[in-house]
């Protein structure tokens, strides 16, 4: 018996994760799960609130929870990550045992016009650009590192992305 499969996408804020997890787990017939979602179920608040009472590393703590039972499952599923997974040792130890991740590759310039202002998201609030600069040069070696596949999100729709992504791994869905 084989295991299902489990699609991981990983990228910065911005790069589509979230839509593409879920219009491939719409066409897949998998299951969606969205490790942020995730952590603002098993928190009881948004992600913001958690950020702002107990800061990064206990949001970083859960979202390695998140993760690690997302990989779990026992069924076929795609999974969204925060962008911030790799930033871990450990997170990137659980996505170097699951095959396939797929990074979302993104510029600045898109991800700042699907974030918006950042207010909802803790890391970008007041200078989306420049954090979403500075993330990049932090994590985009990290993605790279872990991935099977990078599918450039820049200039494509969720829909074009997915078809992408499909076409990069085969996928007949």
């Amino acid at each position: 018996m084989t295991d299902p499969v489990r699609i991981v996408l990983i990228g910065l804020p911005g790069s589509g994760k979230s839509a593409v997890a879920k219009g491939l787990a719409e066409r897949s017939g998998a299951r969606l799960i969205d490790t942020d979602h995730e952590v603002e179920l098993a928190v009881g608040r948004p992600i913001a609130e958690l950020f702002a009472d107990e800061g990064e590393a206990a949001f970083r703590d859960r979202e390695l929870i998140a993760l690690r039972e997302a990989l779990g499952v026992a069924e076929a599923a795609v999974i969204a990550t925060g962008g911030g997974v790799v930033c871990t040792e450990t997170g990137r130890s659980l996505l170097r045992q699951h095959r396939p991740v797929v990074f979302l590759d993104v510029s600045i310039d898109a991800a700042v016009a699907r974030v918006g202002d950042g207010r909802s998201r803790p890391l970008l609030g007041g200078d989306p650009a420049g954090r979403l600069a500075a993330l990049a040069a932090e994590r985009r070696p990290l993605y790279e590192e872990v991935a099977d596949v990078t599918i450039v999100a820049d200039g494509r729709s969720p829909r074009g992305v997915l078809d992408a992504l499909e076409a990069a791994l085969e996928l007949d869905t």
